[in-house]
C-alpha cells in the first residue's frame, strides 16, 4: 500500500513526492511573503506561515537539491513606495522549532557543529519574539542618518522620515552617547501595544478608514505611510535586540550588546534572559508562554541565541538563517468545517494538486478557506468526500491541512474520483510517474508539457516571480491577461515575449494595451520601464528563472558560481544533455549537486523546444557573470575538497568557513580541484589527488592559510 507523504517524515518521502510537495509549498510561501511584507495584508496566520516554512526546511534537509528560492529568501522585495536602502549587513530571518524536543535538538546541533563537550557550559539567551516590523537604524558620528525596513533581507525601504516622526513614542534616540561607536546599526522591532491597537481601530471606524486585522498589520501600515504626519499620529513602540554594521563592538556577548543598547537609550525587552543550560532555556520559554496573555503586546514565540559572539562567528549562517539562533514558536490550533469542493491545480511541471475548498472558518483570528490535499493517495487515505466535515489543523507539517474526516457528522455520498484527463483545453492524459526505485509515485502529471497552457502560464509566473526576474507590475493577474489577450499580437506565451511586448504594442495598429480595462498610459509606461530594467540580470537569477526541475535558488547559485558566465553554463548543460561523462562528473563533484540536478539539466537542454525558447530569451538580455564573494581571501575562487578526519573543527564548520571565504567546496577530487585538505584516515580522495597532482595540505596548514581572512564574524546579531 502506498505510504502517505503528508504524514511520514520528509526523509521517508519518495523523491517525486518530495519534489511536488516542495514546489507547491515554495509557491505558497512566495505569495504569502508578498502579501505580508509588501501589502501588510497577510491572509494566513504566523503559525500557518511558520509551519509552511518548517515543512520546507524538513524537505530540503532530506533532499538538499530542492533548496528553493523561498527558503533562501527573507521577507519580500521592497514595495516601490519608498526609496530603497541596501543593508550593509544582510537582515536575515530565523529558523523555527515547535517543541521542547526540537529546542533541545537545536542546542545539541550547535554543540555537534562546534564539537562542544556536553559538560562545558554553552550559554544561550532567550527573549520574546515580537510580532511586529523589523527595522534597522543607522547612526553615523552617533547621529541617526537612516532607518530602513528589512525588505528582502538585502535591500529595504527608506522610512527615515517616518521614524523621525515617532522618536518620542518609540524611544529611539536621535543621538547616541559618547561611548557608542561612530558607526552603529541598531536593529529591532516596531510594534503596537494591544491597547494602542484597539484605540487606532476605534478612530479608524469613526472616520470610515481601514480597520486593521491585527497589531502587526497596524504597526507596519503605520510606519509605511507616504505622509509622515499619519505615522506621527500612531503610538508606535520599539525594542532593540540586534545589530548590523558596528565600528567597534561594545561587547563580545549577545547579552552585553543588548545591555549596551539600553545604555545608549534604546528600549530593550525586560524578559530577555541568559540561560546556562537547556533546562533553564525551556523554563524561561514556559514563563514567557504563561506571561503571554498579560504582557500587552503580541509575541509568537521565544528566540534563542548563542550568547558568545565568537561562537556565533564560528557557527555562521545556513540558507536564510543563522546556525546560532532559532525561534521556538507557540503551539497553534484546530477547527472543524465543511469541505465544499475539491479543485485541481496544474503546476509548471504538470503536477496535478488537489485543493480542498472549505467553508470559511475563523481559527485564532485567521480565516481559513483552502487546504492542500497533496495527491490522490492522501484523498484515499482520508476517504475524504465533498460534503464531509473535516478537521483542519493550523500547525504541523503543512498548513492549512485536512487532518481527518469527522465520522459522527453527515458524510458525503460519492468517493472522490481523481481526474485521468488534465483540466487544460488540450484534455491530455494524466500519467502516474514512477519513482527512482521503480515504484508508482503519488503524483499525477499532465503529459502535455509546454503544450499544456496551465504549465506554460505557471512557467511564466515563476519567471517573473520575486526571486527570479522580479518584474514589478507583471503579477499573476497580468500574466493571465497577456496569456489570453484578445489581441493576439500582444500575447505573452514564453519569457522572450515579455521583452518584445513594448515593440509589439507600438507596432500593431489595433487596440493597444492602454485601452484595455485596468490599464492606462501611466501603468503601461511603468510596466515597460520595469521590464526594461530587468534586461540585465544576474546569472544565478537567470538560471533559477528558467524553471528547470530540481533547480531552486541555492542550486542556481551553485551552478552559476561553478560556471562563472552564461556561455560556460550553457556549454556545460549542452554537454550534459549529450551525455558526456566528463561533464556529468565535473558537475556532480560540486558539493550539494547530485544526480537529480544533473538529469534535470540534461533533460531540459536536451529538448529542442526548450533550447529554442532559451535562445530567443538570451537574445533579449545581458546576463551578468556570477557574483564574486565580497573581499578576497587566499582561497577565493578555488575548489577545495576536505577528506579524512578533522581534529580542530567539524567537517560542517570547515565547509561553512571555506564557502564564507569564497571557496567552492566539492565532494570529490577532479582535475579542476585546486586544494585537498587531508586529515587522518584520508583514503581514496587523497589517492586521487596524488594521481592528478593536486596540492594536498593538512588541517593545520589550512587554518594557517585562511587565518588572515577568517576572524570571527560578529556583525548582524
Amino acid at each position: 500500500m502506498a505510504h502517505d507523504p503528508l504524514r511520514v517524515p520528509a526523509k521517508d518521502l519518495l523523491p517525486m513526492e518530495a519534489e511536488i510537495e516542495h514546489r507547491r509549498l515554495a509557491d505558497e510561501v512566495a505569495e504569502h511573503d508578498r502579501r505580508y511584507h509588501q501589502e501588510d495584508a497577510p491572509t494566513i496566520s504566523d503559525a500557518e506561515y511558520d509551519a509552511l516554512r518548517r515543512r520546507l526546511d524538513e524537505i530540503e534537509a532530506a533532499f538538499p537539491h530542492l533548496r528553493a528560492r523561498v527558503t533562501q529568501a527573507v521577507g519580500a522585495a521592497p514595495s516601490g513606495k519608498f526609496a530603497k536602502v541596501r543593508h550593509s549587513v544582510p537582515m536575515l530571518s530565523l529558523g523555527n522549532v515547535f517543541s521542547v524536543e526540537e529546542a533541545e535538538e537545536f542546542v545539541a546541533r550547535v554543540r555537534r557543529f562546534l564539537d562542544w563537550p556536553a559538560d562545558r557550559e554553552l550559554a544561550i539567551t532567550a527573549e520574546p519574539k515580537i510580532d511586529g516590523l523589523s527595522l534597522s537604524l543607522r547612526y553615523e558620528n552617533r547621529r541617526l542618518v537612516s532607518a530602513a525596513t528589512r525588505g528582502d533581507g538585502a535591500e529595504g525601504e527608506d522610512v527615515t522620515a517616518n521614524v523621525r516622526a515617532v522618536l518620542a513614542s518609540t524611544g529611539i534616540p536621535d543621538v547616541l552617547p559618547a561611548d557608542a561607536p561612530t558607526i552603529a546599526e541598531v536593529r529591532g522591532e516596531i510594534y503596537l501595544s494591544h491597547a494602542d491597537f484597539q484605540a487606532i481601530n476605534a478612530r479608524q471606524a469613526e472616520i470610515g478608514g481601514k480597520i486593521f486585522a491585527n497589531p502587526r498589520n497596524a504597526a507596519a501600515g503605520s510606519l509605511r505611510q507616504i505622509d509622515p504626519k499619519v505615522t506621527a499620529s500612531r503610538p508606535l513602540r520599539f525594542f532593540a535586540y540586534a545589530w548590523g554594521e558596528m565600528g567597534t563592538m561594545p561587547s563580545m556577548t549577545q547579552t552585553g550588546m543588548v545591555e549596551a543598547f539600553a545604555r545608549w537609550g534604546f528600549p530593550v525587552n525586560p524578559l530577555m534572559k541568559r540561560c546556562a543550560d537547556v533546562a533553564a532555556l525551556i523554563e524561561h520559554y514556559r514563563l514567557i508562554e504563561r506571561e503571554r496573555p498579560i504582557i500587552g503586546y503580541d509575541i509568537d514565540g521565544v528566540v534563542y541565541k548563542v550568547d558568545d559572539l565568537a561562537l556565533q562567528g564560528r557557527l555562521g549562517f545556513v540558507a536564510r538563517a543563522p546556525r546560532w539562533a532559532v525561534a521556538h514558536k507557540f503551539a497553534a490550533e484546530k477547527a472543524i468545517t465543511r469541505l465544499n469542493a475539491i479543485d485541481i491545480q496544474v503546476g509548471r511541471t504538470g503536477a496535478l494538486t488537489p485543493v480542498a475548498k472549505l467553508e470559511p472558518i475563523t481559527v485564532g483570528g485567521v480565516v481559513v478557506s483552502n487546504a492542500t490535499l497533496h495527491n490522490p493517495d492522501e484523498i484515499a487515505r482520508l476517504d475524504v468526500r465533498v460534503g464531509d466535515f473535516v478537521v483542519v489543523q493550523r500547525a504541523g507539517d503543512v498548513i492549512p491541512q485536512v487532518v481527518e474526516v469527522v465520522q459522527d457528522r453527515p458524510r458525503g455520498v460519492e468517493p472522490y474520483a481523481f481526474p485521468t484527463i488534465c483540466p487544460c483545453p488540450l484534455k491530455t492524459p494524466v500519467i502516474r510517474e514512477e519513482t527512482s526505485s521503480g515504484a508508482e509515485g503519488a503524483v499525477r502529471r499532465c503529459s502535455g508539457e509546454f503544450a499544456c497552457p496551465h504549465q506554460r502560464m505557471e512557467h511564466l509566473r515563476h519567471f517573473v516571480s520575486r526571486r527570479a526576474f522580479d518584474i514589478e507590475g507583471l503579477g499573476e493577474k497580468q500574466i493571465a491577461f497577456f496569456f489570453e489577450c484578445p489581441v493576439e499580437a500582444l500575447r505573452i506565451r514564453e519569457p522572450a515575449d515579455i521583452f518584445t511586448l513594448e515593440a509589439r504594442n507600438d507596432a500593431q495598429n489595433l487596440q493597444k494595451i492602454e485601452n484595455f480595462e485596468g490599464f492606462g498610459k501611466t501603468s503601461v509606461s511603468n510596466l515597460f520601464a520595469a521590464i526594461n530594467a530587468r534586461r540585465t540580470i544576474a546569472l544565478e537569477r537567470f538560471i533559477f528563472a528558467l524553471g528547470i526541475r530540481h533547480v531552486g535558488e541555492t542550486t542556481a547559485k551553485l551552478l552559476a558560481r561553478a560556471a562563472g558566465e552564461w556561455p560556460a553554463f550553457e556549454a556545460m548543460a549542452r554537454r550534459i544533455a549529450a551525455d558526456e561523462t566528463e561533464a556529468i562528473a565535473e558537475l556532480q563533484a560540486i558539493d550539494q549537486i547530485g544526480p537529480s540536478v544533473t538529469e534535470a539539466l540534461g533533460e531540459f537542454f536536451g529538448r529542442t523546444d526548450a533550447v529554442a525558447m532559451v535562445d530567443r530569451l538570451v537574445a533579449q538580455l545581458v546576463i551578468l557573470p556570477a557574483e564574486k564573494p565580497r573581499g578576497e581571501s587566499p582561497v577565493t575562487g578555488k575548489t577545495v575538497v576536505f577528506t579524512g578526519s578533522l581534529e580542530r573543527m567539524t567537517r560542517d564548520e570547515a565547509k561553512a568557513r571555506a564557502e564564507s571565504l569564497g571557496a567552492k567546496v566539492a565532494g570529490s577530487v577532479s582535475k579542476k580541484t585546486d586544494l585537498v585538505v587531508a586529515g587522518p584516515g584520508a583514503g581514496s580522495k587523497l589517492d586521487k589527488a596524488t594521481e592528478l597532482g593536486v596540492k594536498v595540505i593538512s588541517e593545520d596548514e589550512w587554518l594557517a592559510l585562511i587565518a588572515p581572512a577568517a576572524g570571527p564574524d560578529t556583525a548582524g546579531g
